[in-house]
């Protein structure tokens, strides 16, 4: 018999029950079994697997609590890619809408049309390649920092390294034995030379350890929970490119639009104010959503409200500023 059913029939057993089953996981297979629940407390004669505790048998509504839903149950998107969307959307309804207002005080849409056909694909190649240098700077300094600290683990002793871990568990309350357990365990995984002296530390140009290739380590430890950082993927420079750019393309030929249309400027504009400023409006409730930065109503109108007043106050500083030198000109 197995050890969980050994548990089950003995004095002062420890209950296991079957964990819900996804009856789509189980129509694949009939070979998958869902795994027992242990209690959370040991009957003294085994120990609970991790996997498989769980404090649903001492609950009344014997629900796990993975299956509780919290009062905001939105799924946020990856950061990194909401900063992009923001940063390409963003200035794309701003620097197009003012260019556009401003050469509005010209007279023409064809010269409005032209001019910001220009600004938007220059534009958008320049945002493109801004993320994705600045991606790449990412990148490489997190390369030279990890080169870094595994030069200064390896030249460094046990001591050492447990007051380094301590300095970063400890702040969040992790005692110090814990913090010297946790420093040994990712000692072991860093098994190159170097560690006892006698040999000496590789250079940073040197090939990089099994914890720097894997992630696991004192040397990604510290890197990340230590200085906030961590490591940026190759495919993370072209999407950040690729985002912002379109971002940008996107967001700018909305107030160009209706400059195709109607032939005079000044009434081009009016149009172009009423729908980049509805656009401005959504975008800013929508950001306000997916960055979670909205808990109420009022955040919704505060990131739509926001959003929108930076848009319109640097169209009407651009079209006040030909305005006002156009008329200088004239007179």
């Amino acid at each position: 018999m197995t050890s969980t059913h050994q548990v089950s029939t003995s004095a002062a057993v420890t209950t296991a029950v079957p964990l819900p089953v996804n009856r789509d996981d189980m129509a694949g297979s009939s070979f998958n079994k869902p795994p027992p629940v242990w209690s959370l407390e040991s009957n003294g004669t085994s120990t609970p697997p991790l996997t498989e505790k769980c404090d649903r048998l001492g609950r009344q509504d014997g629900i796990c609590c993975k299956e509780l839903k919290g009062d905001d149950d939105r799924t946020l998107i990856d950061p990194d890619v909401i900063r992009d969307i923001i940063i390409g959307l963003s200035d794309g309804l701003t620097v197009p809408f003012a260019l556009t207002a401003g050469l509005s005080g010209l007279g023409t849409s064809r010269l409005v049309v032209v001019g910001g056909l220009a600004e938007l694909i220059a534009g958008a190649i320049s945002m493109g390649i801004g993320g994705f240098l600045a991606s790449q700077a990412e990148r490489d300094h997190y390369r030279f920092l990890r080169r870094h600290t595994y030069s200064r683990v390896m030249r460094s002793c046990i001591g050492e390294m447990e007051r380094e871990v301590y300095a970063v568990l400890g702040p969040v309350g992790v005692d110090q034995s814990a913090s010297q357990a946790v420093a040994s365990c990712l000692w072991k995984i860093e098994d190159e030379p170097g560690f006892d002296g006698s040999t000496p530390a590789p250079a940073d140009e040197e090939k990089p350890s099994r914890g720097m290739k894997s992630g696991h380590g004192l040397t990604p430890f510290l890197l990340k929970f230590g200085e906030g950082m961590e490591e940026v993927p190759n495919r993370r420079l072209y999407i950040s490119a690729f985002t912002i750019g379109m971002g940008y393309l996107l967001g700018g030929i909305i107030p160009l639009l209706p400059y195709f249309f109607i032939a005079q400027a000044i009434d081009a504009l009016k149009i172009s104010c009423i729908i980049t400023g509805i656009v401005l409006l959504i975008f800013g409730t929508v950001k306000a959503r997916v960055t979670g930065a909205a808990r109420s109503i009022w955040g919704y109108i505060w990131g739509a409200v926001s959003t929108m007043a930076v848009g319109g106050f640097a169209a009407a500083a651009a079209y006040g500023l030909v305005i006002a030198v156009e008329r200088s000109s004239i007179s």
